[in-house]
């Protein structure tokens, strides 16, 4: 799907909020409703836009604690990446799992309550023989920024 400036704007804005109506995101990109209802519907059908949600301020849920976990399996057999795939999946703290190229296999990002918990949960790991050789800890101390894809950029839209 080839994008325009409009579409850009429409995934630009989307990603900053979400729960923007439909009339005020038709007045950023400077169309009438039905246009830019039909873009965002194009949009979402070609599978740019993969839904909605909100950004939660775990701070005022309650106390937490952010964890990065690079990890490198013991060797590099297909069933090895599909044994630790698939063990992390049902795993609520492991919010984020990004398969590497380069020294480690995986980067996880686990969001629990201490780090009495993350201990709990990385023992459990390493118990269930899931293929982790070695893995390296990396607390968040603070966010220092949190932004948005540049949409531009990736769609070759630079001028």
């Amino acid at each position: 799907m080839k994008l325009d400036d409009r579409d850009l704007a429409i995934l630009t804005t989307l990603a900053r909020e979400g729960r923007i109506t439909k009339a005020a995101l038709a007045e950023r990109i400077n169309l009438s409703p039905t246009p830019a209802w039909e873009r965002l519907r194009k949009l979402e059908a070609a599978g740019l836009v993969e839904g909605y949600g909100a950004r939660i301020a775990l701070k005022k849920l309650g106390p937490h604690v952010t964890v990065f976990v690079a990890a490198e399996l013991a060797d590099h057999k297909a069933a090895t990446f599909r044994i630790f795939e698939d063990a992390v999946q049902p795993i609520p703290e492991i919010v984020n799992v990004w398969a590497l190229g380069g020294g480690f296999d995986y980067l996880m990002q686990i969001v629990t309550r201490d780090i009495d918990s993350y201990q709990r949960l990385i023992d459990t790991l390493l118990e269930g023989r899931i293929g982790i050789a070695r893995y390296f800890t990396y607390i968040v101390t603070k966010p220092v920024k949190q932004g948005l894809p540049p949409f531009d950029l990736l769609a070759g839209h630079l001028d």
